[in-house]
């Protein structure tokens, strides 16, 4: 499918976005080099139509999976449907899904608009900025339907993972499920999965949410020659899937952990009224190593 590309550039750095596509980032790379800072997509990666084969897109009005085929709200039950072929819960909201605006395009900014009607009303803006090597992205949304409904955000940028990478973003609790389940509780955070330091990814699937994160977060990739120090606003959640024998990985912040809706206190989750607003930040900044 022919998709419209937007272009923004700073003095280090080249970034695409494809806002027919659920306001993905298709490409960011350094300027003098090429080398791709998210996961690099190709024509036929763009030719796909689908946001889960470019570099990063917003979440909303949720993040991740949602069981039991909906949810409750004060007026009651949202049924949901699965919103994809892959998964069989209805998994990252529905603004990936759908065609946004461009409201305002220069050098260096735009703005993306998303008028919602599905699952329910709502407004979604999502400002993108460039200036010097760093990427900002904030996401708003306000709620548009008369019926009060939990909300959640997020990102799901796609890093390209090489056999030296290292994170690092501490957190105080990882969320945990019973064999085949979603997740259910929440516990201390398992060596292996603590990267308070800098340290390796883990070799094997790891697809959690993990709470307490004070929202900083480092990505060193010494054999490609750069770090990326990243920072969020409006979390203390974030979500790392690593897939195995993949040549990618994601750090995702997101407000809330998977199946919140579910969870005792919904945590994360924000109930809002008819033009109430929530909101969520997400910084990456590039330096050469």
């Amino acid at each position: 499918m022919a998709v419209t590309e937007l272009h923004l550039q700073d003095r280090l750095t080249h970034l695409s976005i494809a806002p027919e596509l659920g306001a993905s980032l298709i490409n960011w790379v350094v300027k003098a080099t090429g080398q791709p800072l998210l996961r690099h997509a190709d024509q036929a990666a763009l030719a796909s139509g689908t946001p889960r084969q470019l570099g990063c897109y917003p979440l909303a009005p949720w993040s991740n999976r949602v069981a039991e085929g909906g949810f409750a709200r004060p007026e009651g039950w949202l049924p949901l449907a699965p919103n994809t072929a892959h998964d069989p819960y209805p998994i990252h909201g529905t603004a990936w899904q759908q065609a946004w605006k461009v409201d305002d395009h220069s050098e260096r900014r735009a703005r993306l608009t998303l008028h919602s009607t599905v699952p329910f009303a709502y407004r979604a803006v999502l400002d993108v900025h460039l200036h010097e090597g760093c990427l900002q992205l904030d996401l708003h949304v306000t709620h548009m339907d008369e019926a009060a409904t939990w909300y959640g955000l997020g990102f799901h940028p796609y890093f390209p993972r090489y056999p030296d990478t290292l994170l690092r973003a501490a957190a105080r609790q990882v969320w945990l499920a019973e064999e085949g389940q979603l997740p259910s509780y929440s516990a201390d955070v398992p060596q292996d999965w603590c990267f308070e330091a800098p340290g390796p990814l883990p070799a094997h699937v790891v697809d959690h949410a993990f709470g307490g994160w004070p929202g900083d977060c480092v990505i060193e990739q010494p054999s490609a020659g750069y770090q990326l120090k990243c920072s969020a606003s409006g979390t203390d959640h974030f979500l790392l899937f690593c897939p195995e024998g993949k040549p990618f990985f994601c750090f995702e912040p997101v407000s809330h952990p998977i199946n919140a809706h579910h969870l005792p206190g919904r945590p994360g989750l924000r109930l809002l009224q008819q033009g109430q607003e929530m909101s969520l930040g997400f910084s990456m900044a590039y330096h050469a190593l």
